[in-house]
């Protein structure tokens, strides 16, 4: 009991953005979460282990999620080949055919998943505010989590080192 309420702990921490790479108390596993794409997809984040996933939480009424996804493409083009996977889930509030369009518009590469019920939001810790960004591991841990628009030279950096190991 004393382990899931730390966990409880842990999560909303992460959901307050308080937590960062430089000061977490233990790794914590990402949650064991199913997504649906766009396109009718189903992503078990379980089944991405071995792989870095960066999971992103954004609406395309946010100015600072519209701002990363071109660098997100960078990203995802430059390490993709190597193994990194990206899900970007769309906040329930957001209406599925304004994702559709913008995903698009902007013509992104990687993987778009819905959250109508925010139960995804729910299980990354109350996530409200974005854009909200996770880097999972490939052993399965949230390594790094960051609220507001990223410092994409550090997450380069990031997945540099999990991928080179």
């Amino acid at each position: 009991m004393l382990k899931a309420n730390s966990l409880l702990l842990y999560l909303l921490l992460i959901g307050l953005g308080l937590l960062t790479l430089g000061n977490w108390p233990t790794t914590i596993p990402a949650p064991d979460a199913t997504f649906t794409t766009i396109v009718g997809k189903k992503i078990e984040l379980s089944k991405l282990k071995g792989k870095p996933v960066i999971v992103t939480f954004w609406a395309t009424d946010c100015a600072g999620c519209i701002e990363e996804i071109p660098h997100l493409i960078e990203i995802y083009n430059q390490f993709h080949p190597q193994g990194l996977e990206i899900i970007a889930v769309a906040m329930y509030y957001d209406p599925p055919n304004h994702v559709v369009d913008i995903t698009q518009a902007k013509q992104i590469p990687y993987d778009i998943a819905l959250d109508l019920k925010a139960e995804h939001a729910f299980a990354f810790g109350q996530v409200e505010l974005i854009p909200n960004t996770f880097l999972i591991s490939p052993a399965g841990e949230i390594i790094m989590q960051h609220t507001g628009v990223l410092d994409m030279s550090n997450m380069k950096q990031q997945i540099e080192q999990l991928i080179t190991g």
